[in-house]
């Protein structure tokens, strides 16, 4: 996926099933799009971070609820926080399938031209962000 156009898709809101939400959403800007779910262990690891990374407003970060229910990923949403700009509400995990997720947390960081410029499979943190992700969105020459 790293170097490649990032999966269109277009999948309905989390919050509201009549809005769409889709890789349109994101174009032109750099963007985080993080894969979870409420059964996923370490999506409550990185959840803290998360909530962090969006208030920072360092980016724009957006959400993939894969292969889990409407009803409990809002109520998790609600307990600990929403750090997503929008969630996209991927029920049966298509989507995620198109963007190679075998397994949440992943996240994804999108370049303003729609190129998947980093992947992370498992739980966010700092140190991985500095590490991995934070270097692509660093000025040229700095």
């Amino acid at each position: 996926m790293i170097g490649k156009p990032a999966p269109e898709f277009e999948l309905p809101t989390l919050a509201d099933p009549e809005r769409k939400i889709g890789t349109d959403t994101f174009a032109g800007k750099p963007a985080i799009l993080n894969v979870w779910a409420t059964w996923c262990v370490g999506c409550r690891q990185e959840h803290p971070f998360l909530m962090q990374l969006s208030q920072s407003g360092t980016i724009p970060v957006y959400g993939l609820n894969w292969r889990d229910t409407a009803p409990e990923a809002r109520q998790f949403l609600g307990e600990l926080g929403d750090p997503y700009i929008d969630s996209a509400f991927d029920a049966d995990g298509r989507v995620g399938i198109n963007w190679g997720v075998y397994g949440a947390p992943e996240t994804f960081l999108i370049g303003a031209d729609g190129t998947v410029l980093e992947k992370h499979l498992g739980p966010l943190n700092g140190a991985i962000w500095r590490e991995k992700f934070a270097p692509h969105l660093a000025p040229e020459g700095s």
